[in-house]
């Protein structure tokens, strides 16, 4: 779709939720590198993150809240991320979703969209 047919989230009276889960294989790098797609997302002037997985999602989701994302959330598993996403969407929402492969995420969006969940 070119950009200028292209409506925001904020057009459409919706969110822009951000649903992050760990990269992995970064090493010493790791804690800073999550912290820092934290603050990204409140620069973004993202509404909510939802940090999915173990300690790193937990700090990432930390640190958005902390540079200013409003709404944070922090769920364990993919399963439960879907659950809790479909119990707070409205419509007009924008929800990305993104992290290393093997979060397997794609399973969320699966989910959100009504197609069969699939793993690797």
């Amino acid at each position: 779709m070119p950009e200028a047919e292209a409506e925001t989230a904020e057009e459409r009276g919706g969110r822009k939720i951000a649903v992050l889960g760990e990269m992995l294989e970064l090493g010493d790098e790791a804690v800073e590198a999550h912290h820092s797609v934290g603050r990204m997302a409140a620069e973004y002037g993202v509404d909510l993150v939802v940090g999915v997985g173990g300690d790193l999602a937990k700090q990432l989701a930390l640190a958005a809240g902390a540079a200013g994302v409003p709404d944070i959330a922090f769920v364990g598993d993919n399963q439960t991320a879907a659950a809790y996403l479909q119990s707070i969407l409205r419509p007009g929402d924008t929800v990305l979703v993104k992290a290393s492969r093997g979060g397997q995420l794609w399973q969320i969006a699966q989910a959100l969209t009504g197609q069969p969940v699939t793993g690797l």
